[in-house]
């Protein structure tokens, strides 16, 4: 039985995948500071069936220990700071867990000989494009905001760290995920809660931003492809090709709620904020044989719908999201 080392298991990404690794079988210890974006409860139906540890992955020491106890083959590196509206309020935090963190993580994993890292990076690396065309692995990278920056820097301590030393890193470059689960600072998850409150819905410049919609369950279910087929050294692209406008993502949840569109605020453009980004994913189909199970119609409906039945949760996670960053930035 693989034994993986997942950080980042109680986010939303992350959960998704400790969660399919449990029902694959597979022996998963997880790794996670439960910074405002981590929760338990995310696990709370496996949390009996994995080796959790409230940890920072930049505590080397405490590392070395869980790494010893454990024994992984396997790392799947899924710890960030993800919010490019906060990178921009503040980039240190970024700075401190996607670099740092990884590299400390990295150096860990190189002295206790981990046979597979899978390096999770994003899309946004590679900067923003125009109307046409889209990104391969040989695109040159060209991060725009400092989240996407620190993200670009783990990206490439990576694949620096695979032809120094020889440590089995693959490089994975995920488009937005979306999916049951998101913490509720994200486009698609505010947009359902306003729209639930009959709030007004503030939309950045006129929507016309494109992104590439992936569904948190196809994301991790190509990790665990890369995993069994992945070959060390290596980048995949995973997108789902189905790319959106964010006034089409918007008009569409509205459309789900039977609400209408003078909900719809538009606001200043955020500072940075790339046009779009496209996957060629290709290269993970081909070599791997993955593909998306959900498309994004099915996947809104089925993530707003989670929603509705999870209102609980998702308030509980906003009265603490205001006190956290009133205390952050105040």
């Amino acid at each position: 039985m693989k034994r993986i080392l997942v950080t980042g298991g109680a986010g939303f990404i992350g959960s998704e995948f400790v969660r399919s690794g449990v029902k694959k079988g597979y022996s998963i210890a997880v790794v996670d500071n439960l910074s405002y974006a981590g929760d338990l409860e995310r696990l709370k139906n496996i949390i009996d069936k994995i080796d959790f540890h409230r940890r920072s992955i930049t505590d080397i020491k405490t590392l070395r220990i869980i790494f010893d106890k454990f024994k992984p083959d396997i790392v799947v590196h899924w710890a960030a700071e993800s919010h490019v509206d906060r990178s921009i309020l503040n980039a240190s935090p970024f700075i401190d867990t996607n670099i740092k963190g990884t590299q400390v993580l990295l150096d860990v994993s190189k002295e206790k000989c981990i046979k597979k890292f899978i390096n999770i990076s994003t899309d946004e690396v590679y900067g923003e494009l125009g109307y046409n065309g889209h990104f391969t692995e040989t695109s040159a990278i060209n991060p725009n905001s400092p989240y996407s920056v620190s993200k670009a820097s783990a990206d490439m301590l990576g694949r620096a760290y695979f032809r120094t030393y020889g440590l089995p890193v693959i490089t994975v470059r995920p488009s937005n995920n979306y999916g049951p689960w998101q913490y509720p600072e994200k486009l698609i998850p505010v947009v359902i809660l306003k729209a639930l409150n009959n709030e007004k819905i503030p939309v950045y410049g006129k929507g016309e931003n494109i992104r590439e919609w992936l569904y948190v369950s196809d994301c991790a279910e190509a990790i665990f492809k890369i995993i069994n087929k992945g070959i060390a050294g290596e980048i995949y692209n995973v997108g789902s090709g189905q790319e959106k406008k964010n006034i089409e993502v918007v008009k569409k949840i509205l459309d789900l709620l039977e609400k209408d569109y003078s909900l719809i605020e538009f606001v200043k453009d955020r500072p940075g904020h790339d046009f779009r980004y496209s996957l060629n994913s290709s290269k993970i189909r081909n070599e791997t044989g993955w593909d998306i199970k959900v498309t994004f119609d099915v996947g809104i409906e089925k993530t707003v719908k989670w929603y509705i039945q999870n209102l609980d949760w998702v308030k509980r996670k906003l009265k603490f999201l205001r006190k956290y960053w009133k205390k952050v930035y105040s």
